[in-house]
């Protein structure tokens, strides 16, 4: 008798090691839960990164169209390519992949996309505004880069 009991003691630890199939998929199912929350987030939030990046990076060809302008009383020679020295050379960056001035108008190509397949990147177009008697130059965006889900939201990035 006392070696049956020993016999039913060891089997039922053996039931108690592991997890149950059910036990699993549970698990299995949850993760996956998640990462189809998660992933599609992600990609929202590094979209809206690389999209600060741009804007932050666009700040000195901002301040050579401010130069220019105050020092040529207009807007007209402030183009990317004129020998005017005011609008710095592009580089190539993940969150600028062109950027083109015309007339002060700053056209970029930002490395933030808008989420469709395949992406498409989004584009700041940023136009400045002289307010006679005002020090300041405004700056206003109408590019595709004001998309609130995957660029800027209102009141960011000139929008």
């Amino acid at each position: 008798m006392q070696q049956r009991v020993q016999q039913m003691k060891k089997l039922g630890r053996r039931a108690q090691k592991g997890f149950t199939l059910i036990e699993l998929m549970i698990v299995v199912a949850i993760i996956g839960i998640l990462a189809a929350i998660a992933i599609p987030q992600y990609g929202d939030y590094t979209s809206r990164t690389r999209a600060a990046g741009a804007a932050s990076e666009l700040a000195a060809f901002k301040t050579g169209v401010a130069m220019c302008a105050q020092e040529t009383g207009s807007l007209a020679n402030c183009t990317t390519g004129n020998a005017n020295g005011y609008i710095p050379a592009f580089v190539a960056t993940q969150n600028l992949t062109a950027v083109a001035v015309a007339a002060g108008v700053i056209t970029a190509t930002t490395g933030a996309t808008d989420g469709a397949t395949p992406p498409v990147n989004l584009v700041i177009v940023d136009t400045p505004t002289i307010t006679p008697g005002n020090a300041n130059m405004t700056w206003l965006n109408n590019g595709s880069s004001c998309n609130a889900k995957r660029g800027f939201k209102a009141g960011q990035g000139d929008c």
